[in-house]
Formats: C-alpha cells, sequence, structure tokens
C-alpha cells in the first residue's frame, strides 16, 4: 500500500453557515492533511484553509495563530490515539491475552492509521518545539498506556509462566509498533496496516507464545 500522502486537491466550496465545532473540525482536519503534504515549517494557514474551503479569518477567529492550530491539531490526534485504545480496551474483556490482542490492534484501526495521520505525527514527533507542549499536555496519557500494557505483560508472564521483565517486553512491543509506524511513512515500498499488525503479532507471539501466534491470539 502507498503511503506517501495525496497531492493537495481543490476543496469543494463550503456552506456560508455551519456549527461551530464543524468549522473547527474541518480545519483541524485540514491542517493534518497540510501537515501530510507540507510539512511542519513549510505549513502556511493559506493552505490549511484552502483545503477547509473556509476564510483566513475564521482559522483566526478559531485559533488566533498558526502556532495554536498546530498546538489545537497536536491535542486532537492525542486524544483521538487515547480515545481509541481506551474504547479497544473496554471492549476486550477481562482477559489478558484478548486485552493485548486489542490494544495491538488498535494501533492499525483505519481510522488512525492512515497516510495523512502518520504523516502528521512524524512532523510533529521531528519538530523540537511541539515535543514540551505535548508532554505538558499529553504526558499523563502516554503513562496511562505505557503502565495498562505492563500491566497486561505481567499477568501474562504470570499465566503462562514466562521469563523476564514486563515492562521491558511491553517497551519493546510499543517499540515494534512505532517501528512499523515509521516503516510505512519511509520505506520505498511500504509494507501495508495489516502486514505492519501481522509483524506486531509476531513479536507478541515470541513474547507469549503459548498466547499469541502471528495471526494474533490463540483462541
Amino acid at each position: 500500500m502507498d503511503l506517501a500522502p495525496e497531492p493537495p486537491a481543490e476543496p469543494a466550496a463550503a456552506p456560508r453557515k455551519q456549527p461551530r465545532d464543524t468549522r473547527r473540525q474541518q480545519l483541524i482536519e485540514a491542517t493534518i492533511a497540510t501537515l501530510a503534504h507540507s510539512g511542519y515549517a513549510r505549513m502556511t494557514l493559506a493552505e490549511v484553509t484552502r483545503r477547509a474551503g473556509l476564510s483566513q479569518g475564521l482559522v483566526n477567529f478559531h485559533f488566533d495563530s498558526k502556532e495554536r492550530l498546530l498546538t489545537e491539531t497536536l491535542l486532537y490526534l492525542a486524544e483521538e490515539y487515547r480515545l481509541n485504545w481506551t474504547q479497544a480496551l473496554a471492549a476486550a474483556g477481562p482477559d489478558a491475552a484478548a486485552q493485548l490482542d486489542a490494544l495491538l490492534r488498535a494501533d492499525f484501526n483505519s481510522a488512525i492509521c492512515t497516510p495523512d495521520r502518520l504523516a502528521a505525527w512524524c512532523s510533529f514527533w521531528g519538530e523540537a518545539q511541539s515535543r514540551p507542549i505535548y508532554q505538558e499536555r499529553c504526558g499523563a496519557n502516554d503513562e496511562s498506556y505505557n503502565r495498562t500494557v505492563e500491566a497486561i505483560c505481567a499477568r501474562l508472564m504470570a499465566e503462562g509462566g514466562y521469563s523476564g521483565d514486563p515492562v521491558r517486553v511491553a517497551r519493546v512491543l510499543r517499540n515494534t509498533v512505532e517501528g512499523t509506524w515509521l516503516d510505512m511513512m519511509t520505506m520505498t515500498e511500504a509494507y501495508d496496516r495489516l502486514e505492519a499488525e501481522a509483524t506486531v503479532m509476531t513479536c507478541a507471539a515470541m513474547a507469549f507464545p503459548q498466547h499469541f501466534t502471528p495471526k494474533g491470539r490463540i483462541i
């Protein structure tokens, strides 16, 4: 699957009157697409408004500045990611293997694992000024995710009699997920979401062979 950002397209004319939340969402989605196409440093409000089909005055009305728009877009992506994994975890039930399976698959949910979103995340990761903002506003979310995966790994290790450190196993799984995301953005012939998911499941199978295969948890 080609994960290169799509070239800009001319937006359809937007209705003159739309709910405030709808316009705000349009601008954030347009910012994500602009980051994917142009990168952090070259992003302009003019390109964002063109993609959104709105006036630049509306950007200023909703976000005050380019920096505020970028910050709110980063926070939006972070909250979208948090909701994605917490909802997947809640739907998995109490079984530890089912919970880990759900969390790993959640990272490849087609709603969040898209070319534009991956490219936007890469833009933010590569921009030093965005990191303190993210840590201040979203660091607790990452800690919650990490502690959750570590606790699930500890339960699986106890169930299967596996040796090792659950904190390190959880870190390996997380780094594998992030590595496949980076592969999909940077490789000349990138593999697709399903292959990325299978790669991560292979890592889980190596850590928990009684509970996982490269296809996912053993039912």
